[in-house]
């Protein structure tokens, strides 16, 4: 119990410092409160957005866009990792590609998207999904790569079709690396569907920040950065919930 806490403690003294850090700098005046406004301001602002129905609707929006964007990431990356593992032919057609396409911005592609998918939800979603993908794949790649060979010879021993032995041996034995992989991914469509937003959109937190900045309104901007910057810590939390439930049964856990 004891450990429980104080790693909990750890976890979030460094969210206060930054906060004391924020209140420091307002309060002694080393930044005007025009330009940054003090945390309490801020949350305030933020509880009262909370309480109206279009707030609540722009965060629903952000929340589409980065659950359907990495949705499709963590389908494909485990695919195409899984395939690419086990397939010597797969893997002599994906490692390229992987390694052409995964240094590219994807942002760079954005206006493509934009003009092939329109200002919707399509390329903003199709963007969280490109940038999502690579650290999903490479982990699943790698994880079901360092399967050891002795599992898979003792699961053919016991009778088991080969087509079921990617299922119940070398994707439960990678799921570790998996799991990582998707944590990455999460943290960088939180990123990149926010960017999206204040790039080109209607609705939206990215949107919001934008608005809010256009008409200098800085409390109203700090609120949708505050915004995404909780929801990111809250699905992180639950994937990693999410994570040591699945591996409970792995000593590292």
């Amino acid at each position: 119990m004891s450990a429980g806490i104080n790693k909990a403690l750890l976890g979030v003294t460094p969210i206060v410092l930054f906060l004391a850090l924020w209140q420091s700098l307002v309060s002694f005046g080393y930044a005007p409160v025009t330009l940054l406004p003090a945390p309490g301001s801020v949350f305030l602002r933020l509880g009262q957005q909370l309480l109206t129905s279009d707030f609540l609707h722009e965060i629903a929006a952000t929340l589409f866009r980065l659950f359907a964007g990495f949705g499709i990431a963590v389908v494909l990356g485990v695919s195409i990792g899984l395939a690419a593992a086990v397939s010597p032919a797969i893997n002599a057609v994906v490692k390229p590609l992987v390694r052409v396409l995964a240094p590219i911005p994807k942002v760079a592609l954005y206006p493509a998207l934009l003009l092939i998918l329109g200002f919707g939800h399509a390329s903003k979603i199709t963007l969280v999904t490109a940038d999502a993908l690579f650290p999903i794949l490479l982990s699943t790649y790698y994880g079901a790569s360092m399967v050891e060979q002795k599992l898979i010879w003792s699961a053919m021993a016991a009778g088991t079709p080969r087509w079921q032995i990617l299922f119940k041996v070398v994707l439960p034995a990678a799921m570790p690396s998996i799991l990582t992989g998707c944590r990455i991914g999460l943290v960088i469509s939180c990123i990149v569907v926010f960017l999206a937003e204040m790039i080109t959109s209607t609705d939206g937190l990215g949107h919001m920040l934008v608005q809010a900045a256009r008409t200098f309104q800085t409390v109203d901007m700090f609120v949708p950065l505050i915004t995404i910057s909780m929801l990111g810590l809250i699905l992180n939390g639950l994937l990693h919930g999410l994570r040591t439930y699945l591996l409970r049964g792995f000593s590292e856990v």
